[in-house]
């Protein structure tokens, strides 16, 4: 008898693109009198969340919006950042969020590059549009956020935000689904450390993957209460705006990310969850008061943009935070691996269970594959915590390619793999551990020394706030660690009693023979910029 599995088409009934609008329909639905956001006096339901989210893609198509159209969002974490998440992608245009800590003549570069159409903005940033749109010698059609916890009310005489949400809109059950799930979602711009940022193209099927993913590797449950911490124009706030649609969550925001406002809306709220960089952290754990409790139940973090210093995992455990550190790049849609808690660990003391939670860990769920290749071998390394190569990844979230850059595209894909550019080893049980990003290893004599390594003994010294390691060319060895080191307010430490330090915890090659104290440069997602350490460093004596 002859068998025929592809006799089947795909229908209506059985094949819907994957697209994280269906989050939205099911906030709408299943959790419409559920509280969405909060944000200072004003605290909203899903289904009024909702209705705005639909009036305005409404509006934008009144407006001209059309399929693919690239729309910019220069605005910090406050409601209306959320509702653009889902607005823009039901309209079918591509949604852009523009780091706000970027100079303007960056900003100009992405808007032209981008071939952005239109550009909403919150009042607040209105000066820094000004001084974008002088350099661009024009201007794009435009969208005014109005806040009124915004410290400024500045106006190019755009439209209001809230103007061109429609209320007459008659919407029907699971729509605003795009026409094909490989369809641009967003566009996302690299922080651009050694050259001009960019353009990452994301899909609606990674979108979708993403958020499940994360759901999955978080053990994360209905209802949850999330601050908004990570910037939702960073890598789209590692996909959790989607998350917390599709769990119905409440969204806390607080605009600024100061230290005391961030652990009072942890306290007043009862946050059980949110996502920081490890800096963050790091503030959290320095505002910390004496007598403070810790927070009972304990609320649950994601860190990641940096493998984070052991030490300030240990102090985040004192106050009651369940940290977990994940890894990712803008490319992979944020996180793709995570450092999964192993009972093996229960027994072990706090410094020791610290130094593992800073691993990269393993792939998460919805990711088909991350490894570590020697691609001098064109193999994976062998799991000896030893041998280095470059973490490879492949899966659904990776980006579809970047903007008008065919040429990057295909070396970033070379071989059937999107190639990090991270250094990294791999543990005996099957941990990622990253080493170095590659330009950054530091051979000395003939040695590697991975700079990951020496800046997480500084980060133990109690008087530095941040370090960073790079190569300094030295006539015997060929090239020397250098620490750039910024010291905490009131601090004081001089050279040798950090390079003491360092010899107790380090071996002698891979202690630092030069310290520089100075502000550490950082790109505006606050990465340290080392080529201008490098640089630097070639000039020292």
């Amino acid at each position: 008898m002859q068998k025929n599995f592809d006799a089947f088409d795909k229908v209506s009934a059985n094949f819907v693109p994957l697209s994280p609008v269906s989050f939205l329909n099911h906030a709408e639905t299943l959790h419409s009198q559920r509280t969405a956001v909060i944000y200072g006096n004003i605290k909203r339901s899903w289904a009024e969340t909702a209705k705005r989210i639909r009036g305005f893609a409404k509006g934008l198509a009144s407006m001209g919006i059309k399929k693919g159209d690239t729309v910019s969002v220069l605005c910090p974490n406050i409601p209306e950042m959320l509702e653009l998440h889902f607005a823009l992608p039901v309209s079918g245009a591509v949604l852009n969020t523009l780091n706000t800590r970027l100079e303007p003549e960056t900003i100009a570069y992405i808007l032209d590059h981008a071939d952005t159409q239109l550009l909403i903005v919150d009042q607040e940033l209105i000066p820094v549009v000004e001084k974008v749109f002088e350099i661009m010698g024009r201007s794009v059609p435009l969208i005014e956020i109005s806040d009124p916890n915004a410290p400024s009310t500045h106006t190019l005489g755009g439209k209001n935000y809230d103007d061109v949400i429609e209320t007459d809109i008659d919407v029907k059950p699971m729509s605003g689904f795009p026409r094909d799930e490989w369809d641009a979602i967003c566009l996302n711009y690299t922080s651009g450390t050694s050259g001009r940022p960019k353009g990452v193209v994301y899909h609606h099927r990674g979108a979708y993957l993403m958020a499940l993913g994360t759901i999955a590797a978080w053990q994360t449950p209905h209802y949850p209460i999330y601050l908004s911490v990570v910037p939702m124009f960073h890598c789209n706030g590692w996909g959790h705006p989607w998350v917390m649609a599709m769990l119905g969550g409440t969204v806390v925001f607080t605009r600024t990310m100061a230290a005391d406002v961030l652990l009072d809306a942890i306290g007043k709220y009862a946050v059980t969850h949110f996502g920081a960089a490890p800096i963050i952290l790091q503030m959290l754990t320095d505002a910390k008061s004496d007598d403070m409790k810790p927070f009972d139940p304990k609320v649950k973090v994601l860190t990641a943009g940096a493998p984070p210093p052991p030490s300030v995992l240990e102090k985040t455990k004192s106050m009651g935070l369940e940290v977990m550190q994940v890894y990712g790049l803008t490319e992979t849609y944020g996180h793709i691996s995570q450092c999964l808690w192993q009972e093996s660990w229960e027994d072990l003391d706090d410094a020791k269970q610290a130094q593992l939670q800073a691993q990269q860990g393993i792939a998460m769920p919805m990711v088909d594959m991350v490894t570590v290749i020697d691609r001098d071998k064109d193999q994976p390394v062998p799991f000896d915590s030893q041998t280095q190569g470059e973490i490879a990844i492949r899966g659904n979230t990776v980006m579809k390619g970047y903007y008008k850059d065919i040429r990057a595209t295909e070396d970033a894909f070379a071989n059937g793999y999107f190639w990090s550019g991270d250094g990294a080893v791999v543990d005996p049980d099957g941990y990622i551990q990253i080493k170095d990003r590659l330009k950054d290893v530091i051979i000395s004599g003939g040695e590697n020394i991975s700079s990951v390594e020496v800046e997480a003994v500084l980060f133990r010294h109690p008087s530095i706030q941040a370090a960073a390691i790079v190569a300094k060319p030295d006539p015997k060895w060929g090239e020397v660690p250098c620490a750039f080191v910024e010291l905490r307010d009131g601090a004081e430490a001089n050279e040798d009693d950090i390079i003491s330090f360092c010899r107790e915890h380090l071996a002698g090659f891979k202690t630092p023979k030069k310290i520089v104290f100075a502000e550490l440069p950082k790109t505006s997602t606050g990465k340290i910029q080392k080529f201008k350490l490098r640089e630097l460093a070639k000039s020292l004596d």
